[in-house]
């Protein structure tokens, strides 16, 4: 692969490996272990590997190992290792990293399941969190100490869509020798140049853009090859979140055309949003491609303008208005997944984040009325007069 591709070369050639069929799509390995030629060379394998060398799929595959070169080489990273799930990487690209007695910092508007490993988890295990406005780098400053290991954010945050400073926070923590580990979901590889801004560790659910297609479940964690080799490697392959090979297949497949299926989703929800605001039924449009979100300005530098592919849209009327909406759409599933190729509506407070308590949900502006929109690859005239009609619907 030539370093001088671009993106959307990269995502179709990136990685690839044939095997002696030269076969034109990526075969799929579907194996556990690998047969060797001798004792000597089953020896000499279990002590140094080559990048053709594989011992068992929980340590290694040739398709997972494509899909790790090519999302290596969209993103930026020296290297990456692919998990069974977004979460099993989230805690992986924690975990690997620390023990009793660090201490982390973290921004609080978190995805539930993010939330429950930081306050719950790490906690049980003797590691100290604090938790800040990740959009406050004065928090940021106050709260890194001396020995912070590592800070944690959600580049863009679940489903309050806020942006975070990556360079800025990142500049903070490095000031402390901390490890800036980034969940990117919602920012997309394509859009989101976090290692470039200062990000260490990029943490992705494949499940959501990247398969894109509501198939499989999947997890990627980026970052050097010290890291993921050195750290995060001995760490997966021992508590055993790897990767199947056919998800890896299918998230091959998935990498192909995320870059086409992510701008189109991008710019529908831009047209939506702009569409919607000032509608009478909503409190609040949130779109972080608005010119009035609060971080537009920073979605310009970070995000190149994009805006991203999901909105969330405030009822007035609470609980029983975000209801009445959901169940007079006829285009958009309701569901709690992302980055779909359908579009998907999800209520956050009943859902998603049901577990967080009413004081935490109202802090993070995740209120009764609150509803998720991934925008998928429908028309987005047909999206605009649905979800219209059922604004209208949810109005009573």
């Amino acid at each position: 692969m030539s370093d001088n591709w671009n993106t959307r070369t990269k995502l179709v050639h990136g990685g690839s490996r044939r095997s002696q069929y030269n076969e034109v799509s990526e075969a799929i390995f579907l194996t556990q272990g690998f047969v060797y030629d001798n004792a000597e060379q089953a020896e000499a394998r279990f002590v140094e590997t080559g990048p053709d060398e594989f011992i068992y799929a929980r340590y290694g595959n040739p398709t997972v190992d494509m899909f790790e070169k090519r999302i290596a080489a969209l993103e930026g990273a020296e290297d990456a290792f692919a998990t069974a799930s977004g979460m099993a990487a989230v805690n992986g690209a924690l975990t690997s990293v620390l023990k009793a007695g660090d201490h982390v910092v973290s921004a609080r508007a978190l995805f539930g399941s993010c939330l429950y490993i930081l306050e719950n988890i790490l906690a049980r295990y003797g590691v100290e969190v604090t938790f800040v406005d990740g959009t406050d780098l004065e928090q940021w400053r106050a709260a890194v100490r001396p020995d912070t290991k590592a800070v944690f954010f959600e580049s863009m945050s679940n489903p309050t869509l806020e942006v975070i400073d990556i360079a800025a926070v990142a500049e903070i923590a490095h000031a402390v020798g901390a490890l800036v580990i980034v969940d990117n979901v919602f920012s997309t590889p394509v859009f989101s140049r976090a290692i470039e801004q200062g990000a260490d560790v990029v943490v992705y659910s494949a499940t959501k853009h990247i398969d894109g297609q509501g198939r499989v479940l999947g997890g990627v964690v980026l970052g050097t090859k010290d890291f993921i080799r050195g750290t995060l490697e001995p760490y997966m392959k021992h508590t055993g979140g790897s990767l199947s090979p056919f998800n890896a297949w299918v998230l091959l497949k998935g990498l192909e055309t995320i870059s086409l299926r992510v701008n189109a989703q991008a710019d529908s929800a831009l047209k939506i949003a702009e569409a919607l605001e000032g509608h009478p039924a909503l409190a609040r449009t949130i779109y972080p491609g608005l010119p009035g979100h609060a971080q537009n300005a920073l979605v310009q530098t970070q995000l190149g303008g994009k805006g991203g592919t999901v909105l969330s849209l405030d009822l007035k009327g609470g609980k029983e208005a975000a209801f009445r909406f959901l169940n007079a759409m006829t285009i958009p599933v309701i569901s709690n997944n992302l980055g779909d190729a359908k579009s998907i509506a999800t209520h956050p407070a009943t859902t998603t984040h049901q577990r967080l308590s009413d004081e935490l949900k109202a802090e993070l502006g995740i209120t009764p009325g609150l509803v998720r929109l991934s925008v998928g690859l429908e028309d987005a005239a047909d999206l605009i007069a649905d979800l219209t009609q059922a604004l209208e619907a949810a109005q009573g």
